[in-house]
């Protein structure tokens, strides 16, 4: 199963003006939100040093990430390679 992480947090300006983007593409794509306070976990797991991150996983591996403020039309490329 393919999917984008999104790693976020609500003191990031980037994240505030990409949270919108990420929104309206949740519902062609599957991407899920990570709060980088919130779940320190997987911020970990997956080394997030900076937000906001999208990361490509497939069958839990990681494929592709970018790092920043990101296009809706660049998000849907990571996606679909």
């Amino acid at each position: 199963m393919k999917k984008i992480l999104y790693f976020s947090a609500p003191w990031c300006s980037p994240c505030k003006t990409l949270g919108p983007i990420v929104d309206s593409l949740s519902s062609t794509i599957n991407i899920e939100k990570i709060n980088v306070d919130n779940d320190q976990v997987q911020s970990a797991k997956y080394n997030v040093r900076n937000v906001p991150t999208l990361i490509l996983v497939e069958n839990g591996i990681e494929k592709n990430r970018l790092i920043g403020l990101q296009t809706a039309e660049k998000i849907l490329s990571l996606y679909h390679g």
